[in-house]
């Protein structure tokens, strides 16, 4: 988060923003966005939105449930084409927001194209523009992207502070990582914006099996500490949480659900370790 003064000259904060990303699909990405919110939110007490930049809408469906919303009435296609996102926040639970993508969406270049036809730099700018405003009311804000090249992956690169890149260990993932680091440094360099890597998050299927364990080598030889040290492994309560939302149950003695338990303290480690890694980034940039 980053400290300004407000218009009494007392200290407050303004939302981090992050992009979870991996020009691979299918290796944790939108699981990650909501697992990680829903923590910022419950556990971390956080005031957090997510921005779902899919046409797919899976984080939308995802929260949706999460928070027992039958319907959903706005979109982000809606705020993009009015200029003001701020009508289409969905309250999901406490400190939990949302601003949910529809199949519409999947139009986003061409809006863009519509309004600014002649300026690249104003298309690949305009999310970031449309957060601003929205920073004040939040502590954190993640955004969730299609696994492309893109002017859903080129706005959010742009409009994020941090980077959370999703590592699944098969050498294709290992290929989407490569292409999405170099990617996101191509954009630094060509348009002088400001993003950093707080973290690489592996999401092994077999950890035991040789090639999982010589990706995971490969990446730690390559990124080095950039790669958390947290593992997310398969779990059938995370898989649950798509169908049914994600939450906490209870026993009948009023204990914690064992398996939702395991599911938020993995989630809370990964959460506790960017912490970690965005604070040292802090710490660095102000030397």
């Amino acid at each position: 988060m980053t400290c300004i003064l407000d218009a009494k000259g007392s200290d407050r904060l303004t939302a981090s923003v992050y992009v979870v990303g991996n020009f691979k699909g299918g290796v944790g990405k939108t699981k990650t966005v909501t697992m990680l919110s829903y923590i910022s939110a419950v556990r971390k007490n956080r005031k957090t939105l997510v921005i779902d930049l899919d046409p797919q809408a899976n984080a939308t469906s995802v929260l949706a449930k999460t928070g027992d919303i039958q319907e959903v009435k706005t979109s982000i296609t809606n705020g993009v084409i009015s200029g003001d996102l701020e009508p289409e926040i969905i309250h999901v639970i406490k400190n939990l927001d949302l601003i949910a993508s529809n199949v519409q969406f999947r139009n986003f270049g061409k809006i863009l194209m519509k309004l600014f036809p002649d300026n690249e730099v104003a298309q690949i700018s305009y999310l970031s523009k449309l957060i601003e405003p929205l920073k004040s009311k939040y502590d954190a804000i993640y955004l969730d992207v299609p696994p492309t090249i893109s002017d859903f992956s080129d706005n959010a690169m742009m409009a994020a502070n941090h980077c959370i890149v999703i590592l699944q260990t098969h050498e294709l993932s290992m290929d989407g990582t490569k292409t999405y680091i170099n990617y996101m440094q191509y954009l630094i360099d060509t348009y002088n914006t400001s993003l950093d890597i707080i973290g690489i998050l592996p999401c092994m299927l077999q950890p035991r099996a040789r090639v999982d364990k010589k990706v995971m080598n490969n990446a730690k030889e390559l990124y080095g500490d950039n790669v958390l040290t947290t593992i997310v492994g398969y779990q059938e309560r995370l898989k649950a949480y798509d169908a049914e939302g994600i939450a906490m149950g209870h026993m009948y003695n009023g204990a914690p659900d064992h398996w939702d338990k395991i599911a938020h303290d993995l989630y809370e480690d990964v959460l506790n370790e960017l912490d970690e890694h965005e604070k040292l980034l802090g710490v660095n940039t102000s030397e």
